[in-house]
């Protein structure tokens, strides 16, 4: 707590008279973007295996909530103990399971309370009563859709089965190549949204993470495309210079590489 503490001072220095000039002048709004790109940071991180770098990273996030809760302070709003007593009071008060006298059955359970405290939260502070209240416009639109699924499924507006969306996943596909055959570009942008939204339904019913699904083929694309690089650097040649069948064939001996690895852990 200590560390914590001498945080907040540095933080209060910075933005104090004779300190920082670029500190000085930002405002919530400056700052959006490093909250957002810190948090992916440590994501990368995560998914890095890194400690050591994820320990700097978070340190980077949590450098953003301090300079955000300063800059509330000045103007009154709330300072920092303010945050930490608000999670704090939040945790306890969602996890009667622990806190308090109620029992569960498991994980399940316990996301079911979460979201019918949430609710009754927000109807105590006459904030909006819908289901879907809560999740972030900024959220990206892929963890969006699923999070918007995951609060219709909590009351009931779900399929019954992952063989719902896998049918409609296929029907959305037919309804964009009509869109497309047609030329018809605002269609096919609505039939593309739709078709992208059954399969966040198809990855959530899996009880998988669309966004994660869809970064690790990125990865997978993004390391398969530098094989092909290596691969045409090592023949003296660049990407630019070589057919697309010359890259499909070097794409092909990427995947047979990634086999073989598979095979071989």
């Amino acid at each position: 707590m200590d560390a914590f503490a001498r945080l907040v001072d540095i933080m209060a220095r910075l933005r104090g008279p004779g300190g920082c000039p670029w500190d000085a002048e930002q405002t919530h709004e400056t700052l959006r973007k490093y909250l957002a790109e810190e948090c992916y940071e440590a994501l990368d991180a995560i998914d890095a295996a890194d400690d050591a770098r994820l320990a700097e990273e978070l340190g980077d996030v949590l450098l953003q909530i301090v300079f955000h809760a300063r800059l509330a302070e000045e103007r009154g709003a709330f300072d920092i103990v303010g945050v930490c007593t608000r999670i704090c009071d939040k945790l306890v008060r969602r996890h009667p399971h622990v806190f308090g006298e109620v029992q569960v059955s498991g994980p399940a359970e316990v996301l079911r309370n979460w979201e019918a405290i949430k609710r009754h939260e927000r109807e105590e502070g006459e904030q909006s009563s819908s289901v879907l209240a809560g999740v972030p416009r900024s959220l990206p639109s892929l963890s969006r859709a699923q999070a918007i699924q995951k609060k219709a499924a909590s009351v009931g507006f779900d399929w019954d089965d992952v063989a719902g969306p896998m049918l409609k996943v296929r029907e959305e596909t037919e309804e964009l190549s009509i869109a497309v055959e047609q030329g018809d570009a605002g269609r096919a942008r609505e039939e593309l949204g739709d078709l992208i939204f059954a399969a966040v339904n198809v990855a959530r019913l899996l009880n998988l993470d669309a966004d994660d699904a869809l970064r690790r083929t990125v990865l997978k694309f993004e390391e398969r495309f530098q094989f092909i690089e290596q691969s045409a650097m090592l023949d003296g040649r660049s990407v630019q210079s070589m057919t697309v069948h010359e890259m499909d064939a070097l794409w092909e001996r990427a995947k047979a590489h990634e086999a073989e690895r598979r095979g071989g852990s």
